[in-house]
């Protein structure tokens, strides 16, 4: 069956990653449509960050790394970063006149002799090579826990988190070690009737600013996981807690005190093995994200360790799908230099 469209690559997601992708493309020679397409599921501009709380400013990120070539500049630290940064990914993609297509659902990509073939609902690209860069956000990770049908209260997960209104007079459980737990239980706690923090273990804290250099160190430990074909682990569960101003006031305050995980959940609340209680109107899953990668399945590319195998942003198993945003890509920290690599050993196979 022929295709609707034939291009040398197609690049699938427009965040970080798959921007930095598309720059390194057109900057390559690639030319438009015929050259290399981008396949964008978001309606507008701003990848994941467009769909961030709206009280997640600038000021509480650690931070977004510049894109190539475009400086993010200094934006205001009270804005919320999901207008700031789709604000600055929409100047990218115009200012490198990106050819990005959206709301396009990429459903899967299959191998058909010597093409990829990225298929959508309503359209087909014929693809020389294939860049996935679909990052995390459509796969929010709900772990099971005994009983946790039975909660007669309200469960949500960081991904469904719109502001404080859900939790004003409840009392609240927030489970997850990563910085969005804190953040979130730090926001929650002067409205909630009572929290309580809960974590598989304990939080490592850093008496210092984020930077560049831990966030590579974050990288390098995902990185190590990838290449064995296991599956990735997010780059912010490796990452430790920096403890800020506000993170202090926390621990001072008692927001910040940690219990282990609990064992079950009740109608009411939830139990610890040696019996401890803790009532609760509303559980917050801070607990992370999966790789959105289910669009990969009609070529079967898991490793036995449950993960794909990975060569930088190579796939092993199949050498014209490269991975960007996946593993220790999944972050801006990453996302640019695996843009590049990937443009890189594309011009390689197709003998650019």
């Amino acid at each position: 069956m022929k295709a609707d469209h034939e291009v040398d690559v197609a690049v699938i997601g427009a965040g970080q990653a798959g921007l930095s992708a598309a720059y390194h493309l057109r900057r390559a020679g690639f030319g438009n449509e015929a050259g290399f397409v981008v396949l964008d599921h978001g309606k507008r501009p701003g990848g994941a960050w467009q769909y961030r709380w709206p009280s997640l400013v600038m000021g509480k990120v650690h931070g977004v790394y510049d894109l190539p070539g475009m400086s993010f500049g200094t934006p205001d630290p009270k804005q919320p970063a999901a207008e700031a940064v789709a604000e600055y990914f929409g100047r990218f993609e115009r200012t490198y006149d990106l050819p990005v297509h959206r709301p396009v659902d990429v459903l899967s990509v299959s191998a058909e002799d010597d093409r990829l073939v990225v298929a959508s609902a309503a359209e087909t690209w014929a693809a020389r090579a294939v860049i996935s860069a679909t990052g995390t956000w459509d796969r929010p990770f709900w772990p099971y826990y005994p009983g946790q049908e039975t909660f007669r209260g309200r469960q949500l997960h960081t991904a469904d988190y719109t502001g404080t209104g859900d939790f004003r007079g409840k009392r609240a459980v927030v489970v997850g070690g990563g910085a969005s737990a804190v953040q979130l239980l730090l926001e929650i706690a002067p409205f909630a009737r009572s929290t309580r923090w809960v974590t598989r273990r304990p939080p490592v804290w850093r008496d210092e600013p984020f930077s560049e250099n831990w966030g590579r160190e974050a990288v390098a430990k995902v990185d190590r996981r990838v290449r064995e074909g296991l599956p990735p682990k997010s780059v912010v569960s490796v990452t430790d807690l920096a403890v800020t101003p506000e993170v202090r006031a926390g621990l001072d305050a008692g927001i910040l005190d940690r219990r282990p995980m609990f064992q079950r959940i009740t109608p009411d609340g939830v139990e610890w093995a040696d019996g401890t209680f803790e009532p609760a109107d509303v559980i917050l899953w801070a607990t992370g994200f999966r790789a959105a990668i289910d669009h990969l399945a009609p070529l079967r590319l898991r490793a036995a360790g449950g993960g794909i195998r990975m060569d930088g942003t190579r796939v092993v198993a199949e050498p014209r799908l490269h991975l960007v945003g996946y593993g220790p890509s999944a972050s801006t920290v990453g996302a640019n230099r695996a843009g590049r690599a990937a443009v890189t050993e594309i011009r390689r196979l197709l003998g650019r």
